[in-house]
């Protein structure tokens, strides 16, 4: 699996607005907002473009535009964070939905909602989930999408663990992730540390 950690003194300064415990909710969504878009633009960056002319108010010319099916699947619920950056980027860009809630006492995942398009053969996916922890929602999630018949597929996770990433590395090498920081590992209770606490509750509020 090629993993990219993106650098940006914007992400930077972020990231620390969404980690520190005392930032509020309109903070948290403001900062998670740069955070992700800074992301998917990376995650983007080697997206097919096609030859086309346009003409200017004074001359033609050629240019590019964008080629082939992207879908982008938020990893319900706060893959829907990153959702709204990854649409106002791409604009037609198709929605599938995975919806998987962790079970708090045993950590794994339960996936309660899925609504792919039919065929994704002919597609390039993005998947968005701000944490990969123990690596078992994106897991989950890659496999959906591999079954459909994807074999483009990449991740976008605002802040990853040592033991997701070598899971997701283990069962699917064909992935690209960018993340926006690598944390030192997972606690008992296997929430990502230092981290910055649950990603969903802080941004709806909840």
């Amino acid at each position: 699996m090629e993993v990219n950690l993106v650098k940006h003194p914007l992400v930077e300064h972020s990231l620390s607005v969404l980690r520190a415990k005392t930032t509020g909710t309109a903070a948290f969504r403001q900062h998670a907002g740069i955070v992700s878009t800074i992301l998917v633009l990376e995650a983007t960056r080697t997206l097919a473009v096609s030859s086309c002319e346009v003409e200017t108010p004074l001359a033609r010319m050629q240019c590019g535009m964008l080629a082939g099916k992207t879908v982008v699947v938020p990893v319900l619920r706060a893959g829907l964070a990153m959702l709204f950056s990854a649409q106002d980027l791409l604009l037609d860009v198709s929605v599938g939905f995975l919806g998987l809630e962790r079970d708090e006492q045993t950590a794994v995942a339960r996936e309660y909602y899925q609504k792919f398009p039919e065929d994704l053969s002919d597609c390039r996916v993005l998947i968005l989930d701000p944490m990969l922890a123990t690596g078992g929602s994106l897991d989950d999630s890659v496999s959906a999408v591999k079954e459909r018949g994807c074999r483009e597929i990449t991740l976008a996770c605002v802040v990853a663990a040592p033991e997701g990433i070598e899971r997701i590395g283990e069962r699917h090498g064909d992935v690209t992730l960018f993340t926006a920081a690598i944390d030192e590992s997972l606690d008992a209770n296997k929430y990502i540390v230092p981290g910055l606490g649950d990603f969903g509750d802080r941004y709806f509020g909840t």
